[in-house]
Order: structure tokens, then C-alpha cells, then sequence
């Protein structure tokens, strides 16, 4: 299933900072920066990139419901791609 690309320009958004959060990331533990420091970007992180996956599959599960007939993916697959996220 394709996903409208004017929709994604959202997750696309969130995963581009989610790519900076990374490299700060990085430079964080290049740097020696304190263990706390590091976990609590370490988890944002993951929080970005969980709400991009979740944003994905959302919009998938509206055009699979929207137009059934015209998509080779059905709502249990979505589902268990949700469930992958979990």
C-alpha cells in the first residue's frame, strides 16, 4: 500500500528530528556527558520514532478503511503491523 505523501510530510518531519536527536546523541557520548543525560535523549528518541511507526500506521488503517476494494492490504495485516510497534 502506497501512503498518500502529502500526509507523511508528518512523519517524515518527526523522523528527520528524531535523525538530529541521534546525532546530538552521539556527540553526547563522544563527548563524555553524564549517563542521565544520554538515557533521557535515548528515550525521546525512541518515543519519536514509536509516534512516527504509530502515525504510519494510522494513516494506513484510514485508507485501508476508506477504500477497501483498491488496497492489497486488509485490516489484519495492519493490525499486525501495529502490532510489530508494540
Amino acid at each position: 500500500m502506497e501512503l498518500d505523501p502529502d500526509e507523511m510530510k508528518a512523519v517524515v518531519k518527526r523522523l528527520n528530528r528524531a535523525q538530529g536527536q541521534i546525532g546530538g546523541i552521539v556527540r553526547m557520548i563522544e563527548d563524555g556527558r553524564d549517563c542521565q543525560d544520554i538515557v533521557t535523549q535515548l528515550a525521546a528518541v525512541s518515543k519519536a520514532l514509536d509516534r512516527a511507526g504509530f502515525a504510519v500506521i494510522a494513516l494506513g488503517l484510514r485508507q485501508c478503511l476508506a477504500d477497501p476494494d483498491n488496497n492489497e492490504m486488509d485490516v489484519d495485516t495492519m493490525q499486525r503491523l501495529f502490532l510489530s510497534l508494540a
